[in-house]
């Protein structure tokens, strides 16, 4: 078997190694990094130095490969959806808490045997809603209430939709406590609303409309007064969506069984009284709104209840 001559201690590459061997680590580096300047024979022997002392790393592993996404199931898209809805968080707790005091007391309306689409004028005086001879006649608390009744559950979806959107979008800006605060004090003002123009027939109003019409009013009062971040252009766009939501809800309830007086006395509070007092102390900054329904259900003659004695 024969020796190479690379290998005998007096052949040319041992003589390089050993020279190679007194030289800096800066040398070294500065040959490896420009051995094209060089013979070959330089760029190997630097670089055989380099990795003799350890300063070169070793050749990279390669990465493992990244782990499949996992697929989220319909039924878990929609219970995350679920648990956004109706459970309060940091940043949203208002909102939740409101859907679920709808939610609630029409459930425990249908447990009591209320009809989940046809409940009677009688049914929903018995629940809390706003009766002309009743809540200005020893029950003011009716202008709350009623606030949280609705007249079947398409009605209820409806409202529960327009309040998540809407909800969500104000109290983002405003927080949850003067969202709230808006809420009912535009359900209030558009049950007095109601009341006052329906004072010659009756009303027997239930639903969340007039407290939804009040957020209209607060998302208003926030892009007419800059609290809400925007450019020129984007600011009236948003103001145009905003009244031509208003304006097509308020059209849709000339006919029908709906009440217009609550959704303007709402709407009313909302930009003019609630909404500028909420937006006292607030900075610049927020997002724009979306959509909402709503419907009223007027006393039947047959079935209005006798004014109290």
């Amino acid at each position: 078997m024969e020796t190479s001559d690379s290998a005998a201690p007096g052949s040319t590459a041992a003589l390089a190694a050993r020279l190679f061997a007194q030289k800096t680590e800066a040398e070294l580096l500065y040959l490896a990094q420009n051995a094209a300047r060089y013979p070959p024979a330089v760029g190997a022997a630097a670089v055989a130095e380099l990795n003799r002392r350890g300063l070169l790393p070793d050749t990279a592993r390669p990465l493992p490969p990244p782990p499949a996404p996992v697929e989220e199931t319909w039924g878990q898209l929609t219970a995350q959806l679920l648990r956004g809805l109706f459970l309060p968080s940091r940043r949203f707790l208002a909102t939740p808490l409101l859907l679920d005091l709808c939610v609630l007391v029409f459930g425990l309306m249908v447990f009591s045997g209320v009809s989940a689409s046809e409940p009677t004028a009688q049914q929903l005086v018995h629940w809390g809603s706003n009766v002309s001879g009743l809540t200005l006649h020893g029950q003011p608390w009716r202008l709350l209430t009623y606030q949280f009744v609705h007249a079947g559950l398409s009605h209820l979806l409806l409202n529960m939709f327009s309040l998540w959107l809407l909800g969500l979008l104000a109290e983002d800006r405003v927080g949850p406590l003067r969202l709230a605060l808006v809420y009912l004090a535009s359900g209030v003002g558009g049950g007095l609303a109601s009341l006052w123009w329906h004072h010659g027939q009756g009303i027997n109003s239930v639903g969340a409309s007039g407290s939804i019409f009040g957020l209209y009013g607060l998302l208003l009062a926030l892009l007419i007064s800059r609290k809400l971040v925007l450019d020129k252009s984007d600011r009236r766009a948003m103001l145009g969506l905003v009244l031509y939501l208003v304006l097509s809800n308020l059209i849709s309830g000339i006919t029908g069984n709906i009440d217009n007086a609550a959704h303007l006395g709402g709407l009313a509070t909302g930009l003019l009284i609630a909404g500028p007092l909420a937006l006292l102390g607030l900075k610049g900054g927020g997002t724009p709104p979306v959509s909402a329904a709503s419907a009223e259900q007027p006393t039947e003659p047959s079935e209005a209840p006798p004014p109290p004695h």
